[in-house]
């Protein structure tokens, strides 16, 4: 985890959506699930914090933790990377009267209010997911969500506990001017820096907090899988989403893996890849960028989620009587991809 803080501050003192590129969604009709009820406890957290009286930091605080008792900890601690949280701390508030009192985050707090309002929109977004999520995972438990701006750190969405926060100034629109000033950000992130990606990323982190994977360091076909039980998850949990979306690839990087399918399989048979645990050769595969290291031009970053999800897809097809609930309990991610019969053509 990193502080953005610092960083951010500098640039602007010296301060995907893939936007027409929607693709159309797999698989078959999603369920009527109209007949779940369903409601979204939301919080602004970051209007919250934005109301304290930087002169009064300790009281302030003190009434924050009150009212966040769980997700205020978090946010100072390993949002925000300030140390332990403790309303009585003066580095804590100090640091935190830096943030509150810099006119370029004030400004980013009055923007994300602007852009998002009450978020009626993005909770009916989130209460549609959730329905599905219900009605293939019965024991699903809503979440509560709490929204929060950071300064543009690296936190779209995060789970603790009981609560779902969402990060809203990393949710602005890939036109937001303060995006292009970071170095971190290279355009195939801000691409995905829109409202478009707000459920999408929020059903990712709820799915890891429900199953996290098996094995954190298995071979690449076994992280290959449990990519692909990811985007499997998420074609159900967000139906009316563009696959493109789901991915985080563009239409023609989305176009391009369907037509070499079969050639990128090939890459990874010819080169004794499958069951490699080389972390270095693993992360070509499964690790973000604008492309695939050693794949041809117009592959797209992260190829091991799109060869995953055809994988699952290909062992739910097989595979009928499996629910969603008993794919996602699966541990023994080296049986599931033998049962696939994955060979592309």
């Amino acid at each position: 985890m990193q502080s953005y803080i610092n960083k951010y501050t500098l640039l602007i003192s010296c301060f995907v959506a893939l936007l027409g590129t929607a693709a159309c969604n797999s698989g078959k009709k999603a369920p009527d699930v109209s007949h779940i009820p369903m409601t979204v406890s939301w919080s602004r957290f970051d209007s919250a914090l934005f109301t304290i009286d930087t002169n009064q930091m300790q009281p302030g605080l003190a009434k924050l933790h009150a009212a966040y008792p769980v997700f205020l900890p978090l946010y100072v601690t390993d949002i925000m990377n300030l140390g332990a949280y403790s309303d009585s701390s003066a580095a804590v508030q100090q640091q935190l009267h830096l943030f509150l009192t810099t006119p370029d985050f004030r400004q980013l707090e009055k923007a994300v209010a602007a852009k998002y309002g009450n978020g009626d929109k993005l909770k009916a977004e989130l209460e549609q997911c959730f329905r599905y999520t219900k009605y293939y995972i019965p024991s699903f438990r809503t979440p509560k969500v709490v929204t929060f701006i950071s300064g543009i750190a690296n936190y779209g969405a995060i789970t603790v506990d009981s609560i779902l926060g969402i990060g809203l100034d990393m949710y602005m629109g890939e036109d937001f001017p303060p995006y292009a000033m970071i170095p971190d950000y290279p355009d195939y992130m801000i691409h995905r820096f829109t409202p478009q990606y707000v459920a999408v990323n929020c059903m990712q982190v709820i799915q890891q907090q429900m199953y996290p994977p098996a094995r954190k360091n298995g071979n690449l076909i076994e992280q290959i899988v449990e990519a692909g039980k990811q985007q499997y998850f998420l074609d159900k949990v967000l139906p009316e989403t563009p696959d493109t979306i789901k991915l985080g690839y563009t239409k023609s990087q989305l176009d391009w893996c369907r037509d070499n399918e079969q050639m990128i399989w090939q890459f990874f048979v010819q080169n004794n890849l499958v069951y490699s645990t080389d972390w270095q050769q693993i992360t070509h595969f499964t690790g973000d960028g604008p492309s695939t290291q050693g794949m041809p031009e117009g592959s797209p970053g992260k190829i091991a989620n799109f060869v995953g999800w055809q994988i699952v897809k290909k062992y739910m097809e097989d595979h009928k009587e499996v629910t969603l609930q008993q794919l996602m309990e699966t541990k023994d991610v080296m049986e599931l991809f033998k049962a696939s019969k994955y060979r592309p053509r």
